[in-house]
């Protein structure tokens, strides 16, 4: 079984896209402006020779761009898609989305998820890891307190369990060792608060609860930020999931810049996945496509976009309004990294930052945007 097959993938082969792209940056130009003198003067007039006019070379790199814009990230059932980015049959469609961490997906593709629903496709999210590791000792406490004054309030503080619990956990806190090992009960519990926020996220998005999917991961169940190699044993679960969902559509993070590494093994456990149902003869697999997002921490290159979902200013609120129902990776997040923006803030930034890129193009103007590229396997 491969286990590494992020080293595999490939981007599009968009060269006169991307030659294109880089010119009308260089010239602070959009595609449609684009003239026979810029591209003489920037050693690129093989391009209008080739298709034997500037105008002709504009137009086909606008409409290259153009198509890859969509609002049926799902498909548009009984419209023409000879030239949109998902095909329209079958409609409604199964997908699969998977997050490596608890708000990956309303970080990446939150606005991309809601559409999905709202136009009736049937979204499941896969959850990879716990996230535990990503939760301040301040929540659990938080938690805690909130627990024991229950106990306090409804059954006079008599519930023994809650009681002593509440205790124990106190000590754990307060006798912790930085750089450590998390204690397992202590792990528990940030793992339980990661699912709680991610089942209200998910309800906000209207996703039903039996869609929604707890993978734990066992590569990440080190206790520590240094994590486990990832085994077969991480790709069963992905696999028997896959399998039994049958989805015409797996979105799967590409954030490779991730600094911790988890992404990475994550997106090499579900492609795994894939190989290993690709190898064994599914039949589903022949109606499947596989899209990449990336997410706090970059975003694609414009000439490798496949497919831009935009948002109105109310869906990028909408979108937003699910990322801080995690409210534990909020402010106290202990892994926000160099960047002191919040997930949410970095998130409207990159999307608004795609949506300006097609603007300085010459292509719809749009509040945000965000983007995906197909894995071919």
């Amino acid at each position: 079984m491969n286990l590494n097959l992020t080293s595999t993938i490939k981007m599009p082969d968009h060269r006169l896209r991307r030659e294109v792209v880089y010119l009308c940056h260089l010239v602070d130009k959009p595609i449609l402006k684009l003239s026979t003198k810029d591209y003489m003067e920037h050693d690129m007039g093989h391009w209008v020779e080739q298709f034997g006019s500037a105008g002709l070379v504009n137009i086909e790199v606008f409409n290259q761009l153009q198509h890859t814009i969509t609002g049926w990230p799902g498909g548009k059932p009984d419209a023409d898609d000879s030239n949109r980015p998902e095909r329209a049959k079958p409609f409604p469609k199964r997908v699969v989305v998977f997050s490596p961490h608890p708000d990956d997906d309303v970080i990446s593709m939150g606005g991309t998820i809601r559409r999905l629903i709202q136009q009736g496709n049937d979204v499941h999210v896969a959850y990879e890891t716990s996230g535990d590791i990503a939760v301040n000792d301040e929540e659990v406490s938080r938690y805690m307190h909130f627990v024991n004054g229950f106990n306090q309030i409804f059954a006079d503080g008599k519930d023994e369990v809650i009681r002593d619990r509440y205790q124990e956990v106190k000590q754990l806190v307060a006798n912790k060792k930085s750089g450590g090992k998390e204690p397992d009960a202590l792990l528990t519990l940030k793992g339980l608060i990661r699912r709680g926020e991610a089942r209200i996220a998910c309800a906000y998005n209207n996703i039903p609860s039996d869609h929604i999917h707890f993978l734990d991961l066992p590569f990440y169940e080190s206790g520590m930020i240094e994590k486990l190699p990832m085994s077969e044993r991480d790709v069963v679960p992905i696999q028997q999931l896959i399998a039994k969902v049958q989805p015409h559509q797996i979105y799967v993070a590409a954030d490779l810049a991730d600094p911790h590494g988890t992404h990475k093994k994550c997106t090499d456990a579900v492609l795994a996945a894939i190989d290993e149902e690709k190898r064994a003869g599914a039949e589903w697999l022949k109606d499947c496509r596989v899209w990449m997002y990336r997410g706090a921490w970059a975003e694609w290159d414009v000439a490798d976009i496949e497919m831009c979902v935009p948002m109105s200013p109310e869906e990028l609120r909408e979108k937003r309004n699910a990322i801080l129902k995690h409210q534990s990776q909020m402010e106290s997040a202990p892994f926000l990294g160099n960047d002191e923006r919040l997930f949410w803030q970095r998130a409207e930034d990159r999307n608004r930052a795609t949506a300006q890129l097609y603007d300085d193009l010459g292509l719809a103007c749009y509040e945000a945007m965000e983007a995906f590229v197909e894995y071919k396997f």
